[in-house]
């Protein structure tokens, strides 16, 4: 797996406060972005050891000590952006840990030189 030399992923308040609480829940997660185009994406949040991270996947951060990955093709169409992780109301996807709050994240993204 390869790593990014810049932080390129951040969070909100609220997605820390929520990811603080499922960490208490689930113990240590970690964050896959792997589709999605545009603004509104939901990253996966997983147990970590639920995922298994592959060689080419690239980690773009951390938000709340615990990792972010996307897929290298997905890399490609968002390079040039920074992603801040946020909370909406609604259920995640169904691949993605259900924290039973009808809260899930979602993905905003501004573009940013790298």
């Amino acid at each position: 797996m390869e790593s990014r030399p810049l932080d390129q992923v951040e969070a909100t308040p609220a997605a820390l406060a929520l990811l603080a609480e499922i960490v208490i829940d689930h113990g240590p997660v970690l964050f896959h972005q792997s589709g999605g185009c545009c603004d509104g994406s939901s990253p996966m949040c997983y147990a970590q050891g639920d995922f298994r991270i592959s060689e080419r996947d690239i980690k773009l951060g951390e938000i709340g000590g615990m990792p972010f990955y996307i897929s290298a093709s997905q890399y490609e169409t968002w390079k040039h952006t920074r992603l801040t992780i946020d909370v909406v109301a609604g259920r995640g996807g169904m691949f993605s840990l259900d924290n039973g709050r009808e809260k899930r994240f979602l993905v905003r993204s501004d573009l940013c030189q790298i």
